[in-house]
């Protein structure tokens, strides 16, 4: 799951496949009811979707979630020249689509966190991204100094998205805006916008 093409500045491609597959699962309506799939991600879906993709059906389901969720963002606060967890930039958008073969032909090696995703009932976004070691203590607590937006709609990272990491954590962690049942877009200005 290593190599060259698997990074992206300084963006482990893997990590935001674990950071968003997290963030899917718990906005899923058996959770924090933010996007309409009812435990798509959950050990449910894997039996239902195991039938159709035996070996890959694991992926087929963080893919589908990760696009309810894009879309469901979309609904709600979609301004222009600006990332979200789920759409990024069409550079990184585009290596991340190039490396999902070789993660197909690698499945068995994500079965176990696949699994425990298909686990969570969590609604606690941060506490979760760091029990699966996807944050750091530095991104929470930067992203405990966010202020929330008064729309009420949508939260802006302050810092502008240069294809690193930090940035992408904070838009992760910042789901954490969000009530069930309420959800807050997190999103980031274009460092060239």
């Amino acid at each position: 799951m290593g190599g060259a093409s698997s990074i992206y500045n300084d963006i482990d491609l893997a990590w935001l496949m674990r950071l968003r597959t997290v963030v899917a699962r718990l906005g899923e309506m058996d959770c924090a009811r933010w996007w309409n799939s009812q435990g798509q991600l959950g050990r449910q879906g894997a039996t239902v979707l195991r039938r159709g993709f035996p070996r890959t059906h694991y992926f087929a389901q963080a893919k589908s979630v990760q696009m309810i969720a894009a879309a469901r963002c979309a609904e709600i606060f979609d301004p222009r020249e600006t990332v979200n967890l789920w759409r990024l930039t069409d550079d990184l958008e585009d290596r991340l689509d190039s490396i999902w073969e070789g993660w197909l032909d690698d499945a068995a090696n994500w079965q176990s966190f696949f699994e425990r995703v298909a686990g969570l009932k969590s609604t606690d976004v941060a506490a979760t991204l760091k029990d699966f070691d996807l944050v750091t203590d530095a991104e929470v607590e930067a992203h405990g100094k966010i202020k929330k937006s008064a729309d009420g709609r949508s939260l802006q990272i302050p810092e502008k998205f240069e294809g690193r990491r930090r940035v992408v954590a904070l838009l992760a962690l910042s789901f954490s805006a969000s009530v069930p049942g309420s959800l807050v877009v997190p999103y980031a200005r274009l460092a060239d916008a």
